[in-house]
C-alpha cells in the first residue's frame, strides 16, 4: 500500500482526539490534587504548629505517600487513565512513578528487582530536577552579585 493511501485510511479509521475534553479533565484533576495539598498544608499549620516556611516538606512527603498508597491499591492508575497529565504533573506523579517501578519488578527479588529498578522511571526526574535547581541557583547567585536582584 502506498504511503499516501495508508495515511488516508488511517485518518478515516482513527477517531479524533478530544483535546479540549482531555485538557479540561487534566486541569480539574490537577487542581483537585493541588487543593488536597493545600488542605494538608493548612492541617499541618493548624494542628502541628508548622509555619508557612516549614510546612512544605511534610506536605510534599504526605502527598507522595498518599500517591504511593493509591498506586499500591491500583487506584492511581485509574486516576491517571481518566486525568492524563493532570495526575502526572503534580508531585504525586513522582510517587506513582517510583512505586509502579517497584511493583513491576517485585517478582525479581528485593535487591535486584525492587532495589535495582525502583528509581528507573523517577531517576531522570531526580537528575534533571537537581541539575535545573543548580543552574537556577547559579543564575540567581550571578544576578545577586551583579546587583540586579536583591537577596
Amino acid at each position: 500500500m502506498e504511503q499516501e493511501k495508508y495515511q488516508n485510511l488511517e485518518q478515516q479509521i482513527t477517531p479524533p482526539t478530544p483535546y479540549l475534553k482531555n485538557s479540561i479533565k487534566a486541569f480539574l484533576i490537577g487542581g483537585l490534587i493541588c487543593t488536597i495539598g493545600h488542605a494538608i498544608t493548612y492541617f499541618y499549620i493548624i494542628f502541628f504548629d508548622f509555619t508557612e516556611k516549614t510546612v512544605g516538606n511534610p506536605t510534599v512527603a504526605t502527598m507522595v505517600f498518599i500517591s504511593m498508597l493509591l498506586t499500591g491499591f491500583g487506584l492511581y492508575r485509574k486516576l491517571g487513565q481518566f486525568a492524563g497529565a493532570g495526575s502526572a504533573v503534580p508531585v504525586t506523579g513522582f510517587g506513582n512513578a517510583v512505586i509502579s517501578a517497584a511493583i513491576e519488578h517485585r517478582t525479581e527479588g528485593l535487591v535486584l528487582g525492587v532495589g535495582g529498578n525502583i528509581f528507573k522511571l523517577a531517576g531522570s526526574v531526580i537528575v534533571f530536577g537537581v541539575a535545573s535547581a543548580f543552574f537556577v541557583a547559579l543564575i540567581k547567585l550571578i544576578l545577586v552579585s551583579m546587583g540586579v536582584v536583591q537577596w
